[in-house]
C-alpha cells in the first residue's frame, strides 16, 4: 500500500473500526500480522529494528511496515498509529517500552483507537498494562499469535478445535445476521457447506438440534466444515 493510499484510508472514518497496527514484529507480532494479512485486513506494523521489519517483508513484501520508535508519541502518531481502530502491542521487551507504548495509543490526545491489546510476561507486567489503559492483556504460552489474529478479524469465534490441516469444529456466537432465523432456514450444509453439530444457550447446547430450532442472539452454534468454509459465515 502507498503512503498515500495508506493516509486516504485513515481519513475513511467507517473503515476505522476495522483497522489495525501491529507494534513489534517478533515471533508473536509476525503472527498477529500473517493472520490478519490472510484474512485481508489492512495492517500497519512498526518496530523499531530494521531486521524484524525486513524479515516480516518477506512474508508479505506488500505490507505496510515501518521502522518507528514505539516509546516516541509524535513518531507514533506520523506513522499513523493513531488512526487507526485496534493497537497490538506485541512486545515484551524491555517492558517500559511495552508500557509506555501501551499509555501513547491509548491515551494520546485525538487518538482514534479504540481498543489496545498488549503482551504480558507477568502477572505484575499485565497489572501494569492494565493500569495503563489496556483493554486486553494476552499471555503468548496461553495465546499465540495467529490465534489471536483470528479472533481480532472474527470476534464471534470462541473455540477451535483444529481436525487437520484443512478441517476444524468451531464455537461461535450466533452471527447477527442469523438470529430470528431457524436452522432449516439458514441451511448452513447448503449455502455455506458447514453442519451444525450443536446450538443453543452457553451450557445448554443441544447437540444435533432440529431444523426448526430458532437462533437467538444469546446462543451459540458448534460446527463444522473445512476452514474456508468456517470463515465464510458471517464474523459478527
Amino acid at each position: 500500500m502507498s503512503r498515500s493510499t495508506w493516509w486516504q484510508w485513515q481519513d475513511d472514518t467507517s473503515t476505522v473500526a476495522n483497522s489495525f497496527a501491529v507494534i513489534g514484529v517478533g515471533r508473536f507480532g509476525s503472527a498477529v500480522c500473517r493472520e490478519l494479512l490472510r484474512a485481508g485486513a489492512e495492517v500497519l506494523a512498526i518496530d523499531m529494528s530494521q531486521r524484524a521489519i525486513d524479515e516480516l517483508r518477506q512474508i508479505d513484501g506488500a505490507i505496510e511496515a515501518r521502522i518507528v520508535d514505539c516509546t516516541d508519541e509524535e513518531a507514533l502518531r506520523a506513522a499513523g498509529v493513531l488512526d487507526v481502530g485496534t493497537v497490538v502491542v506485541a512486545i515484551s521487551e524491555p517492558i517500559e517500552a511495552s508500557i509506555t507504548a501501551t499509555l501513547i495509543v491509548k491515551d494520546s490526545k485525538d487518538s482514534r483507537v479504540s481498543q489496545v491489546i498488549s503482551r504480558a510476561t507477568s502477572d505484575l507486567h499485565e497489572k501494569m498494562l492494565r493500569r495503563v489503559g489496556a483493554d486486553r492483556v494476552v499471555f503468548p504460552s496461553k495465546m499465540q499469535g495467529t490465534r489471536l489474529g483470528q479472533e481480532l478479524v472474527r470476534p464471534n469465534l470462541l473455540e477451535r478445535l483444529r481436525l487437520d490441516d484443512s478441517n476444524s469444529i468451531e464455537e461461535i456466537k450466533v452471527p447477527a445476521e442469523f438470529v430470528g432465523h431457524s436452522l432449516r432456514d439458514l441451511n448452513l450444509r447448503k449455502n455455506y457447506n458447514v453442519s451444525v453439530l450443536a446450538a443453543g444457550p452457553e451450557n445448554r447446547l443441544t447437540v444435533n438440534p432440529p431444523a426448526s430450532h430458532v437462533l437467538n442472539s444469546n446462543e451459540l452454534l458448534v460446527v463444522m466444515g473445512s476452514c474456508a468454509a468456517l470463515e465464510s459465515l458471517p464474523s459478527r
